[in-house]
């Protein structure tokens, strides 16, 4: 333990966990875009355009007027429970026992963070293949533990590669985060990869963390799932998988996710719940129930629509002369390629919002590897996207190329 700067001091008031937090890149540009004024075409968020499907809205309504607004277990109401266990079956691989395997979070976002503090200890390692999702890197810091970055190469288009990540497990890792389709990047994880990275993690006593909230809007086909992957090799035990109704059904404010994954851990990871934020949103947990077991159309509807932006996205891009793009094989994020271009991604990122009201986010916010890009979101309306590459283009072809 370190001691503490003088009384007096600025640093002496928080904590060095706190402090070793970085804001995310990605807050920064919204933030900057609220001084901004004039129309802003808003590309940074990872948040679909579409409503909440009617059924999903109804049955939080219902509930709510049924009086079911009380606390639930802190693991979840039973029914969600089941739900999510089917919901995983049907999606190949083993059925989760409800009542001790699963568990009901407030978003994916602390299925993993509960996770991370469930499975490593202070100084242990949690291996992150890069770009990533920022919160993953900053949940292992505030657990003590050590968040590795594994960039993935950009030469390749950030492809999944298997002997890099294995290469970063070793005595003290606590676990592998494997994300599929990828955040920012759209890559998936095809079965090979995933085979080797589950038995290196499992023969070195470490869990995968298969972030699987993206895995609805895949648009080609899917390749099995982790925990089907484990199960297979008969390492279903050191698999946690992480799922989320906010993307798949635009129920990203609900604030429903799961944790599924042997009970040892599980139980863990209820236990430790009473002591964030005890229980999901009592309605938001009917909600999530009518979403899973209720009509697929809007979910087809949403990831039909997504594919269409995608390839208007992909096909603008690829007119551009000095920048390019890998097509993303799920999620909603186009990974352009600016290195091209005269200045850092945030730079760029920056003279794209201010000069031409475009807001990105900045590649070297989402780790290393992804510095000289900029994620574009496509869960926007093909106007907005047409207003924001027309935008963009007008930057490149301004004289900003080196």
């Amino acid at each position: 333990m370190t001691e503490r700067a003088d009384a007096g001091s600025e640093d002496s008031r928080v904590s060095e966990r706190a402090r070793a937090v970085e804001p995310q890149g990605i807050r920064e540009m919204f933030d900057l875009a609220a001084e901004q004024d004039g129309d802003l075409v808003h590309l940074e968020f990872g948040e679909p355009d579409f409503h909440t499907p009617d059924h999903v809205v109804d049955a939080a309504v219902e509930a709510a007027r049924a009086g079911r607004t009380k606390y639930t277990a802190n693991a979840g109401i039973a029914d969600l429970r089941a739900a999510v266990a089917d919901a995983l079956a049907r999606d190949g691989g083993p059925r989760p026992d409800p009542a001790s395997e699963v568990v009901v979070t407030t978003g994916g976002v602390e299925a993993l963070h509960l996770a991370i503090h469930t499975v490593a200890d202070p100084g242990e390692e949690v291996v992150v293949p890069t770009p990533a999702w920022p919160n993953p890197i900053s949940q292992a810091t505030l657990a003590d533990a050590v968040p590795v970055e594994v960039p993935m190469p950009a030469a390749d288009g950030f492809a999944p590669d298997a002997d890099r990540i294995v290469d970063a497990i070793g005595p003290d890792t606590a676990a592998v985060l494997l994300t599929s389709p990828s955040n920012p990047t759209g890559r998936v994880f095809p079965e090979a990869p995933v085979e080797r990275v589950v038995t290196a993690a499992a023969d070195h006593g470490a869990f995968v963390l298969a972030d699987e909230v993206y895995r609805d809007l895949t648009y080609a086909e899917r390749p099995p799932r982790t925990a089907a992957v484990a199960d297979r090799l008969d390492r279903e035990s050191w698999v946690l998988t992480v799922g989320s109704v906010s993307k798949a059904y635009a129920m990203t404010g609900w604030r429903v996710g799961w944790l599924a994954g042997p009970a040892d851990v599980v139980g863990q990871v209820t236990k430790i719940r009473e002591h964030t934020t005890s229980c999901v949103n009592t309605p938001a947990q009917y909600a999530a129930l009518a979403a899973l077991t209720g009509p697929r159309e809007p979910v087809e509807e949403m990831r039909a629509a997504f594919a269409e932006r995608r390839e208007y996205v992909l096909d603008r891009v690829d007119d551009i002369d000095g920048v390019s793009v890998t097509p993303p094989e799920g999620a909603f994020y186009a990974f352009v390629d600016v290195s091209a271009l005269s200045g850092s991604d945030t730079e760029i990122a920056k003279r794209l919002l201010v000069d031409h009201g475009v807001v990105t986010a900045p590649g070297s916010a989402f780790g290393a590897g992804g510095e000289g890009h900029l994620r574009l979101s496509f869960a926007n309306g093909l106007d907005r996207l047409e207003t924001g590459l027309d935008r963009f283009e007008a930057m490149v072809a301004g004289g900003v190329l080196d």
